[in-house]
């Protein structure tokens, strides 16, 4: 075995996988395992109920970001990966992703406020909308797709991972009864800001790019680039986004929270799967450059062991659900149990839609083929979501949430197969 890594590690690609891979299990390992001390203190201390209400607004803020993102993610970390030797490119598209960003960003704000003083109920709890439309600052200031295509996370890694932990910190001495629940989209807006800014002038410093005003038709050219993943992604986390709005309005904070218990937890289960595909997907993006077959080969060899290990995750999530529902007080315990046991076969089907749809369709550069399958899903949710939540509340979501990733493998099957009859033609 250890002749084996040896070998493996003498390979250049190799070890700067592994280095990129510990840094993404730093970074997201912290972003996800925080969270998971934090999120059940926060249930004890804020009542299900301001729970339900801060997940309600994540929510909301959820689309903003996924707006002001505009699937740079993706399409800026491609680019950057394949011009990374050309200062002059990267520098390029680095300012045009940061001034699109900043332009969408200033269009959500001003949407969102007139969201908050139109819409009924929403005005009540203005001051934790505007708070927590502070992390998109941050997150317009946070290039991860800029060291994700350079192959360099660690020094990405470092500096958010301190700003989770002083985020973190701050929680835990503050927040103390349900009336703090304020500080909670406060501290979390200045560490994703924090985190921004210091990763921002790392950039500058340590990679020598500049920061330059391009021109019209240049910031045209990135916008056009990054719309089918933009729809993509915006369907993809609108389907799941869209079960806590839902919710929200036909429900109450009760059972907002506890889907919501329920569905972070999922969420953290699936960091694994978050740390591995950052780190494959500007290497299987470069690869494709010079054998459009990769993918399909490396499926051919790998793809049982892929499913075994969701597979693992899957059962024991699904017969650990009581003692995972026991992090939070005794009263939620069945319910969000029963929400966790429901939604743990997502962990096998989203897990298969991001191996076939992002290291697959979007590695390859089929950011239209994936769009649709997305599209398709977000509208089908819209629909199922109302039925379910009407009937069944919490429950009715959780089923929702399975349909809809479900509908979403099969699509994104069907499309891959075209593309593997595509290239052997």
């Amino acid at each position: 075995m250890i002749h084996i890594f040896k070998n493996l590690l003498e390979s250049r690609d190799n070890r700067k996988l592994l280095e990129n891979f510990i840094s993404l299990f730093l970074l997201q390992g912290m972003n996800y395992i925080l969270p998971l001390l934090l999120f059940p203190y926060l249930v004890r201390v804020l009542g299900v109920e301001n729970f339900g209400i801060l997940s309600f607004v994540t929510a909301v803020i959820a689309y903003f970001i996924l707006f002001t993102d505009y699937g740079f993610n993706i399409t800026a970390t491609r680019d950057i990966s394949i011009n990374k030797d050309n200062n002059n490119k990267v520098s390029e598209i680095f300012s045009s992703v940061i001034i699109i960003k900043l332009l969408l960003g200033i269009f959500s704000f001003l949407v969102l406020y007139v969201l908050v003083y139109t819409v009924q109920g929403w005005k009540k709890y203005n001051y934790i909308y505007f708070l927590t439309f502070g992390s998109i600052l941050g997150q317009i200031l946070l290039p991860i797709w800029f060291y994700q295509g350079m192959e360099k996370m660690k020094f990405f890694a470092i500096f958010n991972v301190l700003a989770r932990i002083i985020s973190t910190i701050l929680i835990f001495l503050y927040v103390k009864e349900p009336e703090d629940i304020y500080f909670v989209p406060l501290v979390n807006s200045i560490a994703m800001i924090i985190s921004g800014g210091t990763s921002f002038l790392v950039i500058r410093t340590l990679f020598n790019i500049r920061f330059q005003i391009q021109r019209f038709e240049v910031l045209i050219y990135y916008f056009k680039n990054g719309w089918n993943v933009f729809l993509s992604m915006f369907f993809s986390n609108f389907y799941r986004n869209f079960n806590i709005l839902v919710l929200g309005l036909l429900t109450n904070d009760l059972f907002v929270g506890y889907y919501a218990i329920a569905e972070k937890l999922i969420k953290i289960i699936q960091v694994s799967q978050d740390i591995v595909g950052n780190v494959l997907f500007p290497y299987f993006s470069e690869k494709f450059i010079k054998n459009n077959q990769y993918f399909f080969n490396f499926n051919n060899k790998f793809f049982p062991y892929i499913v075994s290990c969701y597979f693992i995750l899957w059962f024991s999530t699904y017969f650990l659900s009581d003692q995972l529902a026991q992090l939070f007080n005794e009263d939620v315990n069945g319910s969000v149990s029963l929400d966790i046991k429901i939604m743990s076969i997502v962990i096998l089907i989203g897990g298969l839609n991001y191996y076939f749809g992002i290291l697959g369709l979007l590695s390859m550069g089929k950011n239209k083929y994936f769009s649709d399958c997305i599209i398709i899903t977000g509208i089908s949710n819209i629909f199922i979501s109302f039925l379910f939540v009407y009937f069944w509340d919490d429950i009715g979501a959780s089923f929702s949430l399975v349909a809809s990733e479900f509908i979403l493998l099969i699509m994104i099957k069907l499309k891959l197969n075209k593309v593997k009859l595509m290239y052997k033609l």
